[in-house]
Order: C-alpha cells, then structure tokens, then sequence
C-alpha cells in the first residue's frame, strides 16, 4: 500500500515510518526542509516536499496515496502562545486531504479522542482545542473515507522524546531544585513507549475497522507523584507538593500539569493484537537516557 506521513521526521513519525516499510508499504514522507528531508530518506521512505501551509501540495500528496498517517501538527504556533492558530491549520490540512480522498474508501489515520462514556476523559477532550480536528476526521468518514483515530498518550517516551512532557518537568526540576506535583499528585498520565506507539500503526491499518477509535497507551494512567519522584531521585532533588495556587509560576505555566486521564488499552489490544514489548515510563526514567541528554 502507498503510505503518505505527515511528521514522518518527528520523534513519532521518525518511527512509524519503519514500522510501516517493515510492514510492507510503499511510504512517502512529507519534508519541509533539507534536514527533514535527509531524515526521510535515511528512514527508508520517499520524500514529498511541502508544509501545513500548502493545502494543494497535500491535497495532491493524499491523493497519490492509497492512506494518509497524519502525524504533522503545527507545535511552533502552539508554543508561541496561538493553539487556536495551531489548530486552524491543522483542520486546513486534514480538510484538503480529505477532500482528496472523499469517495475513495481510502484510510486517514489521525490523531484524536472522541467524547465517550468517560466523564474525566470527556472533560480532556472538551478543553483541548484539538478536540475539533477529531470531529473533523471522523466526519470524513460520512464521504466515504476509512478514518481511523488514534489517542496518542501524552507521554510517549523513549531516548527520542527531546520536547515532551517528561524533557519539560525535568527542566523545570533541575532548574528550581524541586520535582514537584501538584497538591497530592494524584492526578495521572497514559504513557507509552515510542515503538510500541509506533507498532500499532501497520495494525491499525491492516485491521482496524472504519471509524475506529484506538489508544496507544501501554501504560493507562501512571500518578505525576510517582513521575516526580522517579525525576527527583535521578537528579539529586527532593520530590515535593506544589500548592495550586502557586502550581501556575513553579511549572511556568505548563498547562498539563494537573491533567488527569487514563487511556484503556484492552480493546485496541484485542482489536490488532498489538502487544506492546518495550520498557514502561518508570523503567525507561531509571535508565537514564532522559537525564544525561537533557
């Protein structure tokens, strides 16, 4: 099958595009540089040359495709403080290449969590601005596009990870001296390894029903204490609770640091069979790698 991947330079489409070439696809990886593009190639896959800017390059890139992996997501604009810009683009894109994809029956995998029976969950999905690029894919499966939705955890580790949460709280730990949580810390993270996130990608599209809605989390919720104190130990600094009302100025207004959400795993695990292999968040802190690269 031709593959097209978005972020296919990324930490996680930097390994989806293995998993899918081992799997047997033809993949194209889109490239917005010289540097993305050398690392496209050195995966393995073609390269198509283009941005989140250019909805009639990836219009005409999905439509050369037999799927599209949209893994690409506009994180400069989201950091510098303009998420709803962020998510504009991202419904540009996936309106153009579903527009090229529109009657076909072909498959769009994207990331994304739909509302559910899950009060917790729902309240995540409703205050995450990205929750209307979700809506957006599963709509394109009433014009006939095979989409399938994948909750990627939020904390997807491995020595790959250089900009996620886990780099973040170790940043602000080292830099105040404290590992902190907040309050009791109670509140938790779904987490999964890189590979194992990556693995289920060729499942995914090999068995995945149209309108799927899969959870790559290995681990379904881990407690931020037990996270922070696993940190405080490989830094030398003590692990402590940090009050609410001072939560905003000690994680310099990291927005998910009181996020609470568990991601079960069980159904995507007997839908694909995908059996994940690789270490657990905990394990892969005691290592070691996150510390001595960051």
């Amino acid at each position: 099958m031709r593959v097209f991947v978005t972020g296919a330079s990324g930490h996680i489409g930097s390994a989806v595009v293995p998993a899918l070439i081992e799997a047997g696809h033809e993949v194209t990886g889109l490239a917005r540089s010289d540097a993305a593009a050398a690392a496209v190639q050195g995966l393995g896959a073609a390269v198509r040359r283009g941005d989140l800017a250019d909805p009639d390059g990836l219009r005409q890139a999905a439509a050369d495709a037999d799927a599209v992996v949209h893994l690409a997501f506009d994180h400069a604009t989201m950091m510098a403080g303009d998420f709803p810009g962020a998510v504009a683009t991202d419904l540009a894109v996936v309106g153009a290449m579903g527009d090229a994809l529109a009657g076909t029956g072909k498959t769009f995998i994207g990331v994304g969590v739909r509302r559910s029976d899950d009060a917790r969950r729902n309240a995540a999905v409703d205050a995450n601005p990205r929750g209307a690029v979700s809506r957006a894919i599963d709509e394109l499966g009433q014009r006939d596009v095979r989409t399938i939705l994948v909750a990627i955890p939020p904390v997807t580790h491995s020595p790959q990870d250089s900009r996620g949460f886990i780099p973040m709280l170790i940043k602000i730990a080292r830099d105040a001296g404290v590992s902190g949580y907040v309050e009791q810390g109670a509140n938790r993270w779904p987490a999964g390894h890189t590979l194992d996130v990556a693995a289920l990608y060729p499942l995914a599209l090999a068995k995945a029903p149209a309108g799927a809605q899969l959870f790559a989390a290995t681990e379904e919720g881990i407690p931020v204490r037990e996270i922070a104190e696993v940190i405080g130990a490989q830094l030398g600094v003590p692990a402590r609770s940090i009050p609410a009302d001072q939560a905003a100025a000690h994680f310099r207004g990291f927005p998910f640091i009181t996020m609470d959400i568990t991601m079960p795993n069980a159904e995507t695990r007997r839908l694909l069979g995908w059996e994940p292999t690789h270490p657990g968040l905990i394990a892969d802190l005691k290592e070691g790698s996150y510390f001595s690269a960051s």
